[in-house]
């Protein structure tokens, strides 16, 4: 026999009161979306490239899209670069044009509570119309194979005035030290520093150097990380270090005073 409810109090059946407060609970975990990274304003080289970032937070998570002059993008030296599941993205112009390319590019984010908008201007210029104090690579990244779990530093520096600021990108996507447990880190002098090498470190790596005069890219090099070097002999008696796809041959001495260098 069902117990009697106490004087003034009211029974209510266990299993509806728990789905109930799963609704609330579901209903309290969901969000609109919040920008989290926002594009800015750029001025950009005439050939050079553009890059513009946005990412938002919410549940369910957030798509973005982006949109010039009303109309989504759309053209063969515009492309959309995804990350974080589609919550985040890079709209990236490459070789901008001048006066063709210079606009409003707004970053909507949308999930089913609801849509917001942010909004960055491009500007143009052609080399003669360079404001003095732009940009400058005065020294960019170069090509660099790195055997696995040693350090890789990609070497960029830079001028103009103000000094600007150095950032990379990685595959077209910005690098983020912050996100790495210390693993790269963005030296003083604006290289950036990878310790202990993984595969996913390989790519294709590009400094920017952005003050108020403008923004400039470096020219883009790839960074290869390889397995653990094994020495070979080859038929012909000389050594040679091989790391998968990477061979440097040794200088090998085969009489006493003779060297024989492959």
């Amino acid at each position: 026999m069902a117990p009697e409810p106490a004087p003034g109090r009211t029974m209510v059946p266990l299993v509806p009161a728990l789905v109930m407060l799963g609704l609330v609970a579901g209903a309290h975990g969901d969000s609109k979306p919040v920008f989290i990274k926002v594009p800015e304003d750029q001025t950009g080289l005439s050939g050079g490239v553009a890059s513009f970032v946005c990412q938002a937070t919410g549940e369910p998570k957030p798509r973005i899209t982006w949109m010039k002059k009303g109309k989504k993008v759309s053209s063969q030296r515009f492309e959309v670069i995804e990350f974080d599941d589609g919550a985040g993205s890079v709209l990236r112009i490459q070789p901008l044009r001048v006066q063709r390319d210079e606009a409003i590019y707004e970053c909507t984010a949308t999930n089913s509570l609801g849509e917001i908008n942010t909004s960055a201007k491009l500007s143009v210029l052609e080399e003669e119309q360079l404001p003095p104090g732009f940009p400058s690579i005065d020294m960019g990244p170069q090509l660099k194979v790195v055997e696995k779990a040693r350090t890789a530093t990609m070497l960029c520096a830079a001028g103009g005035n103000p000094d600007p600021e150095i950032s990379w990108f990685k595959d077209f996507l910005p690098v983020d030290p912050a996100t790495s447990n210390g693993r790269i880190k963005q030296l003083r002098s604006g290289a950036l520093q990878i310790e202990s090498s993984e595969e996913s470190d390989q790519g294709k790596y590009e400094c920017v150097a952005t003050n108020s005069a403008g923004t400039r890219y470096s020219a883009p090099a790839n960074l290869y990380v390889r397995g653990p070097a094994a020495w070979a002999q080859n038929p012909t008696g000389v050594w040679s270090l091989s790391s998968r796809f990477l061979v440097v041959y040794a200088c090998v001495r085969v009489r006493v005073d003779t060297h024989v260098c492959v």
